[in-house]
C-alpha cells in the first residue's frame, strides 16, 4: 500500500527490547508530528508507548469505554486504575507517559 489513509497499530511494540521500543516511538512521533502522514490508531496497554504528537485517547474495559478525550486531560490515575481494575500512578516526563501500581 502506497499511500494509505490510516494506520492501524495494535501493540506494535509487543516483543521489542528496550531499544526497539523507543525507536518504535521515535518513528511514530515522527509521523505524528507530520501533517501529511495518514491518520494513526494505536492500541496498546503501556502508555510508556504512547508516542508524542498523539493527541488522543480512548479507554476501554471489557468493550466498555471508561473514558476519551484528549489525552493532556483524559490520561489520569483515576481513569487508568478504573480501566485496568488497579490503584495506579500515572506520570508525566516531559512529552511521554508512564505507569505504576500505587503503593498502599
Amino acid at each position: 500500500m502506497t499511500d494509505p489513509e490510516l494506520m492501524l497499530l495494535d501493540e506494535p511494540a509487543a516483543g521489542l527490547d528496550l531499544r526497539g521500543r523507543e525507536d518504535l516511538v521515535g518513528r511514530l512521533q515522527l509521523l505524528a508530528e507530520d501533517v501529511t502522514a495518514p491518520a494513526m490508531v494505536l492500541v496498546t496497554h503501556h502508555v510508556e508507548e504512547i508516542p508524542p504528537g498523539f493527541t488522543d485517547i480512548l479507554m476501554l474495559r471489557d468493550g466498555e469505554v471508561v473514558a476519551a478525550g484528549p489525552l493532556e486531560v483524559t490520561l489520569t490515575a483515576e481513569n487508568l486504575s478504573k480501566t485496568f481494575d488497579l490503584p495506579l500512578v500515572v506520570d508525566r516526563h516531559g512529552p511521554r507517559w508512564s505507569a505504576r501500581a500505587a503503593q498502599s
